[in-house]
């Protein structure tokens, strides 16, 4: 190396030297950065959900094939017993299947943040300065963006099949409205138990133990009116008998105002308990 490049290369350096020292001196003395809002940390976290569907497109066979096989399986099997026919059967059902697939769907909440949990990813979650719900209601919206994919694919089945609403598109965004803000509330169930349970298969096992009784016994399949007594009286008051008798009203163009205020009351309730008690569990876990 020569002479006159060692001198050019000191010169740069001696250049050089005073602008890092009014860096440092600005990232040292100089403001931080503004906290992000509980919003913004919230959708960030959303988006963290999106982005892992992107790299993983696996995860949406639960949100389309899933779907498409409740909706022709239960319409061609029961249409023609229940109903005389398709045409006839699908009418009723479509709405009911809809709030059954989506509510299913939510199970998968829980095992997303066991999952998390068992890698560790929490950890880090916690020592942000983010508002500490942010990551949890960042995984229900991003869910939510799932069940709306749900609801278009069953709906577009339906139509194709023969399923023609009264109420027309703001009858079905309405219904559709309504039974994603249920599912949002109704998630932090699943919440709760992957914070609560040590594996996924746990999780699992548990969501199936609640939601196939709670979805089952309802109206979704038929008119309770058929039912025993004893039967009726926990199927009338059942939560998902409230949306599905809302959501389907709301498709046929009627204003179930009751049902409404129930499912709105029971929203209000799942998050109110299971919201609080996720987050004590996620404080402490």
């Amino acid at each position: 190396m020569s002479t006159a490049t060692t001198t050019k290369d000191l010169s740069e350096l001696e250049l050089e030297a005073p602008r890092a020292e009014e860096l440092a001196a600005l990232l040292v003395g100089g403001e931080r950065p503004p906290r992000p809002s509980a919003l913004s940390a919230s959708l960030t976290f959303g988006w963290r959900a999106m982005l892992k569907i992107k790299h993983v497109p696996e995860q949406l066979f639960d949100v389309t094939a899933f779907p498409i096989m409740m909706v022709l399986m239960y319409t061609y099997l029961f249409g023609g017993a229940l109903a005389g026919s398709v045409d006839a059967y699908i009418q009723f059902l479509l709405p009911g299947i809809l709030v059954m697939s989506v509510v299913m769907i939510t199970m998968y909440t829980g095992v997303a943040v066991n999952t998390d949990i068992t890698k560790g990813v929490f950890d880090r979650f916690r020592t942000l300065p983010i508002w500490r719900p942010a990551p949890m209601v960042g995984y229900l919206l991003g869910d939510v963006v799932r069940y709306f994919i749900a609801s278009v694919v069953m709906l577009t089945v339906g139509v194709v099949i023969g399923y023609s609403p009264d109420g027309g598109l703001v009858g079905i965004a309405l219904g559709v409205v309504l039974l994603m803000l249920f599912s949002f509330s109704f998630s932090w169930i699943w919440t709760m138990f992957g914070l609560l349970l040590r594996t996924e298969k746990s999780v699992m096992g548990v969501s199936m133990m609640v939601i196939f009784p709670l979805t089952f016994l309802s109206n979704v399949f038929v008119d309770p009116k058929t039912m025993p007594g004893w039967l009726q009286a926990f199927v009338n008051n059942s939560p998902v008998t409230h949306l599905s008798t809302a959501v389907r009203d709301l498709m046929a163009g009627d204003w179930p105002a009751a049902d409404i205020a129930w499912t709105l009351g029971w929203s209000a309730v799942l998050v109110v308990v299971f919201g609080s008690v996720t987050m004590r569990l996620y404080n402490r876990k």
